[in-house]
């Protein structure tokens, strides 16, 4: 048994307050079991552009923080013109000189109208920066509008159970590397 509360962060790859992204890690946030401690990072919009500075910018440096102390990292992201959002994609690659992804273990969520080219994209990105996505970590949910209610909430059961299922994988993973079962 984990002495210690879990650690996820979860991103979104939509910068709106109200996207589909942001509503369905709120109701991620609601499953959430007291051995876990869920924080959603909203700061990707502060991210500069990247270019590999020297100094690197206390925004940058803030998010690297986050990811470091994180156990594990799950992203809700959308697809833009058939492919991965530009300001996740600009946070993402401000990791792939320093590592904080590397063995740590992810979830992706891809929600949005279509999205199964930026959730191809996705795992590919995520396999260059050696994040480890669980066996069943991933999830692909096609016309996420029609699988929302008026209040937000996940109103397609099947929906509802695979969201569950991805971060019951992503917990198990950090359980597994916490006790060298991996």
């Amino acid at each position: 048994m984990l002495q210690n509360k879990i650690k996820i962060i979860a991103i979104s790859g939509s910068l709106r307050a109200n996207s589909s992204n942001e509503k369905i890690l709120q109701v991620i946030a609601t499953m959430i079991s007291e051995k876990v401690d869920f924080f959603t990072y909203k700061g990707i919009a502060a991210l500069p552009h990247f270019d590999d500075a020297d100094p690197v910018p206390i925004p940058v440096a803030v998010f690297r923080k986050h990811l470091q102390e994180a156990d594990a990292v799950l992203i809700c992201t959308p697809e833009y013109a058939f492919g991965v959002p530009g300001s996740l994609k600009n946070a993402l690659d401000w990791t792939v000189g320093s590592g904080e992804l590397v063995d740590k273990p992810l979830a992706l969520i891809t929600a949005s109208t279509g999205g199964e080219k930026a959730h191809a994209q996705f795992l590919q990105i995520f396999a260059a920066l050696s994040a480890k996505i669980p066996n069943g970590g991933d999830l692909l949910i096609s016309y996420v509008r029609s699988k929302l209610d008026a209040a937000g909430g996940i109103s397609d059961a099947p929906t509802l159970k695979a969201v569950q299922s991805v971060l019951d994988k992503l917990i198990l993973a950090v359980e597994e590397k916490t006790t060298g079962k991996a």
